[in-house]
């Protein structure tokens, strides 16, 4: 699951999958502005068939944030 998560982040974002590390922050660390996180966001929810709040969406800080909040909620 976590590669998938990866590869879909990677594609979003228009990078290489090797550059991502499991505590790279969206914004800070990937470059990523607001529309690229919701962009992400979709295509998790989309893959995965979870939810994402617009609260939750918003603390989604970190690979390893994606990963846990899609892990338990799937």
């Amino acid at each position: 699951m976590k590669e998938k998560i990866l590869a879909i982040v990677a594609d979003k974002m228009r990078i290489d999958v090797d550059k991502i590390t499991d505590d790279a922050n969206l914004v800070e660390d990937l470059g990523a502005n607001s529309i690229d996180v919701v962009e992400v966001i979709m295509a998790l929810e989309e893959e995965f068939n979870v939810q994402f709040d617009e609260d939750l969406a918003a603390d989604m800080k970190t690979i390893n944030d994606l990963v846990s909040y899609i892990e338990k909620n799937q």
